[in-house]
């Protein structure tokens, strides 16, 4: 007998769960804020990526959280990926409970919690937390998107949209990685003469992008599903679109060896994409 698969989720229902769904994620930033960094012990994973105390607390509140509010549908989080069960054919959670575990671990604040409901290959719905900003960026596709400030009481919720490129001759800001170069990123920000660059951490970049504070961020190299996806919604709900490098949209959840998506471009303006 087969076993029953699980829904295919759809905007309506990402609507219903979104808030839900932050609370989950606030949870977790604060169990990652609550961790002593100068006291924490760092492990290294079979690909030299570290991992910390907090990464495993945050996967376990969200895991948590997920099989009380969404029982039915399956989530694959970078801290068990050994647990998952590819393809996903239908709707599943995909989760980095904490993005950017360098920049944490080197004392630094833009680390994220990132969160997406995908459906059928596609990000529908996303949420990337800040903890230590005191931000939360988070949407569904063609359900706009909006930034979260927090801070004591109730949120400041304010709506976000991407930004339109530049004028012919006006410089683009471009997102680019603390932590990670490559020669092909660097060869596509040369050819924009006198690009801004606005170095940040984690996927903040992905949030910036959405939020119209950047133009572009590419990612010509090899990055994790689970880094990407939550942020491809956040940016696509905000009026961005997030490509390959010729204009091809982005799979998730479909079995890629090693979970990884080759390379991306995160477009503020989704006339610019090839």
């Amino acid at each position: 007998m087969n076993e029953a698969r699980p829904p295919a989720l759809d905007r309506e229902a990402a609507a219903v769960l979104i808030e839900p769904l932050t609370e989950i994620v606030i949870r977790a930033g604060a169990a990652i804020l609550a961790v002593d960094r100068s006291a924490m012990k760092v492990d290294g994973k079979t690909d030299g990526s570290p991992v910390t105390e907090a990464d495993l607390a945050a996967d376990r509140i969200i895991a948590e959280g997920l099989a009380r509010v969404v029982p039915e549908i399956p989530a694959l989080s970078e801290e068990r990926v050994q647990t998952s069960a590819l393809p996903y054919m239908e709707s599943f959670f995909l989760i980095d409970p904490l993005d950017g575990t360098k920049e944490f671990v080197a004392g630094r604040n833009e680390f994220t919690v990132n969160l997406a409901l995908v459906t059928q290959g596609i990000p529908l719905l996303g949420i990337i937390s800040a903890p230590a900003l005191g931000l939360i960026w988070r949407g569904i596709v063609g359900g706009g998107a909006e930034r979260l400030t927090l801070g004591k009481g109730r949120p400041l919720v304010e709506p976000i949209r991407t930004r339109a490129c530049p004028p012919q001759g006006q410089p683009w800001t471009v997102a680019v990685s603390r932590s990670h170069g490559d020669a092909r990123t660097e060869a596509f920000i040369a050819a924009r003469p006198e690009a801004v660059r606005c170095e940040l951490g984690s996927a903040v970049k992905l949030g910036r992008v959405a939020e119209g504070s950047v133009d572009i961020y590419p990612r010509l190299s090899p990055v994790s599903e689970w880094d990407v996806a939550a942020g491809h919604a956040v940016v696509a709900a905000a009026g961005g679109k997030i490509t390959d490098s010729s204009g091809a949209a982005l799979q998730f959840g479909t079995g890629r060896t090693g979970f990884i998506v080759p390379e991306f471009i995160a477009w503020g303006d989704p006339k610019a994409a090839p």
